[in-house]
């Protein structure tokens, strides 16, 4: 039987995420394993989000609010900007589906970092785009290069600040020259998915540059930091209109009630979240210097995670490590054939990563 398929769909390779730690459980017979492969926040999120998620749990025979009216609100008081500038997704992933269903005619085109975060690619080519990919410039975003590539056919700009899978980021003043003189019918996506963990001072103020460019349109996630992975919910910041337009394409009730209610208490519960950022930063300079002690390369992050050389491929080193319960990713996907990518875990666990690395290198 042939199906009649979208041809652009042909072009698409699914996704593959990281191995979940049950099934490398059954795989290999082992009873403990460990997972530093998906970027994950290792300690779980605070105690009194647990209770919130607790307490939703009692209305799950009712459908979500689909305007997630009491958490706009909240979060429009903490980041400053009106309440109708925002949007909530299925994790900030739906929000770059969402764009791109809205705004992407087959044929017209969008520029993205290689390599970068998968969906950005794979979201473009369902809708028919021509993507084109700018090479990291020594694991940086290459701005001036990718303002070169717009033409009239481009509609999106994908950047991710911080990057993933590099863990770079875009300083104020590069942005401002990419910004300054950009045609205001291309939409700019800066990706923010990892802003809770950056510590520099010339990070890029995204929420200071919406107020000047309305072709601009930022995402977050309480995914990462806030340790909601598995509850999936992410928002985007515009101007108005945009999200007005991206309404019309987000399915009505697609953040469901424990994602709503676990977000607006991570939102309350800021102090205990700032102690975890703490921890995971102290722990990225341990292996930082773990890693330089054992002659191991990597690129210095400004995430959760850290892109780690390895003198082998990195098929060949990924499927040692998940034999000794030790899940990382493998980044040959990404064109990276001698890098995995490892996220910082709690302290048992990166001892656990390094013990086994030493004895694989």
């Amino acid at each position: 039987m042939k199906y009649l398929v979208k041809k652009s769909i042909l072009q698409v390779k699914p996704y593959v995420p990281g191995k979940p730690i049950e099934e490398v459980k059954r795989e290999f017979g082992l009873k403990n394993v460990i997972k530093l492969a998906s970027n994950e926040n290792p300690y779980g999120p605070s105690p009194a989000v647990l209770q919130a998620i607790r307490q939703g749990a009692k209305h799950l025979n009712r459908y979500p609010d689909g305007d997630c009216f009491t958490l706009r609100q909240a979060l429009s008081r903490d980041l400053k900007v009106n309440p109708q500038q925002l949007i909530f997704g299925n994790g900030s992933d739906e929000i770059i589906v969402l764009v791109v269903r809205a705004f992407i005619h087959p044929g017209d085109e969008v520029i993205i970092a290689d390599p970068s975060f998968l969906v950005y690619n794979i979201a473009s080519l369902i809708e028919g785009a021509k993507v084109k990919r700018v090479a990291l410039k020594d694991f940086r975003y290459d701005l001036t290069q990718m303002k070169r590539q717009i033409t009239a056919k481009t509609k999106i700009v994908f950047i991710g600040n911080p990057d993933n899978p590099a863990g770079t980021y875009i300083r104020q003043k590069e942005m401002e020259a990419f910004l300054k003189g950009l045609p205001s019918r291309v939409l700019v996506f800066v990706d923010e998915a990892y802003y809770e963990f950056v510590k520099a001072n010339d990070y890029v103020n995204s929420l200071g540059l919406l107020k000047r460019y309305k072709n601009l349109i930022v995402t977050r996630t309480f995914s990462k930091l806030y340790g909601l992975a598995g509850l999936r919910i992410g928002y985007g910041i515009a101007h108005q209109p945009l999200i007005d337009i991206l309404n019309r394409v987000r399915e009505p009730f697609n953040v469901n009630t424990l994602a709503q209610m676990a977000a607006l208490a991570c939102l309350k519960n800021k102090a205990y979240y700032a102690k975890l950022a703490q921890k995971i930063e102290d722990q990225k300079k341990f292996l930082y210097k773990e890693f330089n002690r054992r002659g191991i390369s990597f690129v210095e992050s400004w995430t959760n995670f850290i892109l780690v050389q390895t003198k082998n491929q990195a098929p060949k080193v990924a499927g040692q490590l998940c034999r000794q319960g030790v899940i990382v990713r493998d980044m040959s996907y990404w064109g990276l054939k001698k890098y995995i990518r490892v996220t910082v875990g709690t302290p048992q666990e990166n001892l656990r990563l390094l013990n086994a690395l030493e004895e694989i290198l």
